[in-house]
């Protein structure tokens, strides 16, 4: 997911007014699964759509690419940006609405063929932003005002958070990911639009039952991991990079740093150089210092977490999205490439944490930055 719109407007704000900003009374932490679960994973991995995936010849260039990098994941689509479901499943709300879309013929056989090269196999579910299930069950999607429903900037319709059925789906979808043998479900998207517009979106009362985003949102991560974990899946999040520092960003999406660090086993913030306004951290072009764009975030990661880590509560593994393209759309920008990326990595354990992912929309990574390198400390 990008979110460089959001990102922009407000990755000044202080960790201290952006707790100040959070008023609202949060639900409390979930308590983490003692269900058997296979050892945890050390994670260094990227990105990997599912046309790509499904490529039979692509996907045997890139498990080759990955060999002597340190490479050891691969987050795989299995619910996608539009809705779909990219392999075969056989699922209730799936077969009712025809969600499957198969662009992965045998994602077990996949899977099996990613844990025999041991490497570690992700789940991406795309949650709340689902154009699919929107135009199929409308009366789960958001909806203006005048009663029509609410698109973002790119079109696409959004689902409602609030809603139990949504939920519901999303966890049948996670549980089959668990079926299928991926060991980890990554929910992207499990927040609230924030495109132009949104704020013409009539909430019905009784969706949000006096719930706030903040609420809503923790509450479906509650839901999410306490029936996933006992199938023996982890459970991961994407999360905007500027929910770190901005209060105002963390309620508009409905995504708390802090809450849903309580929540998941894994926290993966965006924090892309490029999605960081001119003058952020005081980096004059964000984009133009991955290295101290990456360790400033991931800083203000530590200082938003220290208060709970303090009290005692769980708090997941913080997994850092990194960038590997160019965001030559901007002003002010760099080519990406080994150096690049290798200076974020560089940063995540500098910063004293030990897990990254890497992304690419396009899938075409740069793998001499992964690898490591004579001098690069974990």
């Amino acid at each position: 997911e990008t979110s460089a719109g959001l990102e922009r407007n407000a990755a000044e704000e202080s960790t201290e007014e952006g707790a100040a900003a959070l008023t609202e009374k949060e639900p409390e932490p979930i308590a983490i699964s003692t269900i058997s679960r296979p050892e945890p994973v050390k994670v260094r991995g990227i990105y990997v759509s599912a046309y790509v995936a499904g490529t039979g010849n692509r996907m045997d260039e890139i498990l080759n690419q990955m060999e002597g990098t340190g490479l050891n994941a691969v987050v795989i689509d299995l619910k996608d940006d539009e809705g779909r479901i990219t392999c075969e499943m056989d699922s209730p709300l799936v077969n009712e609405i025809g969600a499957s879309r198969v662009l992965i013929q045998d994602m077990p056989g996949l899977i099996e063929s990613l844990k025999e090269r041991g490497i570690y196999p992700i789940a991406r579910v795309v949650a709340f932003r689902d154009p699919y299930l929107a135009e199929q069950k409308p009366e789960w999607s958001l909806h203006m005002t005048d009663g029509s429903i609410y698109r973002d900037g790119n079109g696409l319709a959004w689902v409602n958070p609030y809603r139990q059925e949504v939920w519901d789906y999303l966890v049948e979808v996670g549980k089959k990911a668990g079926e299928l043998g991926f060991a980890e479900v990554q929910f992207d998207y499990v927040r609230f639009s924030v495109d132009s517009g949104v704020e013409g979106v009539a909430f019905d009362p009784q969706d949000t039952g006096g719930r706030s985003k903040t609420e809503a949102i923790s509450q479906f991560m509650d839901y999410a991991y306490g029936q996933l974990s006992q199938e023996g899946l982890y459970v991961s999040a994407d999360v905007f990079g500027t929910i770190i520092r901005s209060g105002q960003d963390a309620q508009a999406v409905g995504q708390d740093y802090g809450e849903m660090a309580g929540r998941v086993d894994y926290l993966c913030p965006m924090i892309y150089p490029s999605h960081y306004g001119d003058g952020s951290f005081g980096i004059e072009h964000p984009d133009t210092q991955p290295y101290d764009t990456v360790y400033q975030a991931l800083l203000g990661s530590k200082e938003a977490l220290a208060g709970e880590r303090e009290d005692g509560r769980h708090q997941a593994v913080v997994r850092p999205w990194l960038q590997d393209f160019t965001a030559s759309y901007l002003d002010h920008y760099i080519e990406y490439g080994d150096e690049e990326v290798r200076a974020q990595i560089q940063a995540v354990y500098d910063a004293g944490y030990e897990e990254w992912l890497l992304w690419d929309a396009g899938v075409s990574y740069h793998y001499g930055g992964a690898a490591k390198q004579e001098g690069m400390e974990e």
